[in-house]
């Protein structure tokens, strides 16, 4: 082996932490991972192989970090929730692999209600965007600049969400949904769908996105016809789930599609 080769692994396999960066005793740094200038890491960290933490970044207590994330130049992850409720329990902030949290963007550790804040793998979430305390984000969820999300909301997988946008507590988004820029949305919206404005409104399936992740045009048709029968006949919601039921396929995306709204607490975002 090569001496160029030998040195590349070696330093691959080490943890690179800038001397004026402080971390706590306690934390647990995984091989690869880079702690930038000024960055600090709090008690009971773990960061994952790979992990990139930039310049100036605080990764508070109990958060642990996925494989290969980037953490971006004044993040803040894993601080106290902002929640008048929260009494200092042991709480935590879980973030998955590969996943980009960029400049200035907040997240917050659970409270008492669940014990944690979750992010998954694969997602963006881009410059001062707020992720608040017993959040739930799926996998490949990408957050615009400054959307800011209050306690409990959960977005499911593929979600994507326009810059500027508030999210009300205890909201849903459903899988593969797209809510556009400047939105404010205070009540769920349905997997598969567009939705925008403020009040926002439906605006149809998420078709180019779908399309984009390999939906079949077989499937794309069925929620489409589902779409139909749901927002633009006479029916009311329990009407139109029925009816749904009763005449299309009940395919796995059909049954999301009508399960998640059946089980919706504070309302679908029609407009």
């Amino acid at each position: 082996m090569s001496d160029q080769v030998a040195d590349r692994e070696k330093t691959t396999a080490e943890v690179e932490i800038h001397p004026s960066a402080i971390v706590d005793p306690s934390a647990e740094l995984d091989p690869g991972v880079t702690v930038g200038p000024w960055a600090l890491i709090g008690p009971n960290v773990r960061i994952g192989k790979g992990t990139v933490i930039g310049p100036g970044a605080l990764v508070d207590r109990n958060t642990k970090l996925g494989r290969e994330c980037e953490i971006h130049k004044g993040a803040v992850l894993g601080t106290d929730p902002q929640d008048l409720k929260f009494q200092g329990e042991d709480t935590v902030l879980q973030v998955g692999d590969r996943t980009i949290i960029r400049e200035y963007a907040t997240l917050n550790r659970g409270t008492s209600a669940s014990g944690k804040t979750t992010v998954g793998d694969d997602c963006l979430l881009m410059a001062y965007t707020h992720v608040a305390h017993d959040c739930v984000l799926g996998n490949h969820v990408i957050l615009s600049n400054a959307v800011n999300m209050a306690g409990h909301v959960e977005l499911e997988d593929w979600v994507i969400v326009g810059g500027v946008t508030p999210i009300h507590q205890f909201v849903r988004v459903g899988a593969h949904a797209f809510v556009g820029g400047g939105s404010r949305i205070s009540q769920d919206v349905p997997p598969f769908c567009r939705v925008a404005g403020s009040p926002p409104k439906l605006y149809g399936l998420n078709s180019v996105g779908l399309e984009r992740r390999g939906f079949t045009s077989e499937t794309r048709a069925l929620l489409k016809k589902t779409y139909r029968i749901l927002f633009q006949s006479n029916l009311n919601v329990s009407q139109g789930i029925a009816r749904a039921r009763e005449e299309i396929d009940p395919v796995a995306e059909v049954d999301h599609f009508l399960t998640f709204i059946e089980n919706s607490e504070r309302g679908i975002t029609i407009g």
